[in-house]
């Protein structure tokens, strides 16, 4: 998604946004993984540091939890292009791997932290910090 990453229900200035949360419990319970684009909204919300850096935060947690990557371009204004974006958020989608794993059931379904490893040096590995779990049937 190409977005501001701005939360204009609840506001800005906090990593316990209700909307955020729910939205990184939506995508993992969807297993999608979000991928974003910071671009400068609007009016008051296009030109506000403030607002500008709590939605690239906003944006990077929503990223890094769902297993995506969140492409940011600091305070300086729009992207003269997507393309760069694009082109590296190709070059991940050529390069991924499903990973499957039996998770034990929890009593209450709900999002369970995992570890994802691999044994060959020098590996960057970009994996969900959480993945939906669901209770036994």
């Amino acid at each position: 998604m190409a977005t501001d990453g701005i939360d204009r229900y609840y506001g800005a200035g906090d990593l316990l946004d209700p909307y955020l949360d729910a939205a990184i419990e939506d995508a993992s319970k969807a297993g999608i993984l979000v991928s974003a684009i910071y671009t400068p909204g609007v009016g008051h919300f296009g030109h506000s540091y403030w607002q500008t850096y709590w939605g690239q935060l906003y944006l990077s947690k929503l990223s890094d939890k769902t297993g995506g990557e969140s492409y940011d371009i600091g305070f300086t204004g729009a992207p003269v292009a997507f393309a760069p974006f694009l082109d590296n958020e190709a070059r991940r989608l050529n390069n991924q791997y499903l990973l499957a794993f039996l998770a034990k059931p929890p009593k209450k379904s709900g999002l369970q932290r995992i570890k994802v490893r691999s044994e060959v040096p020098k590996v960057d590995l970009v994996a969900p910090e959480e993945v939906y779990v669901p209770t036994a049937p």
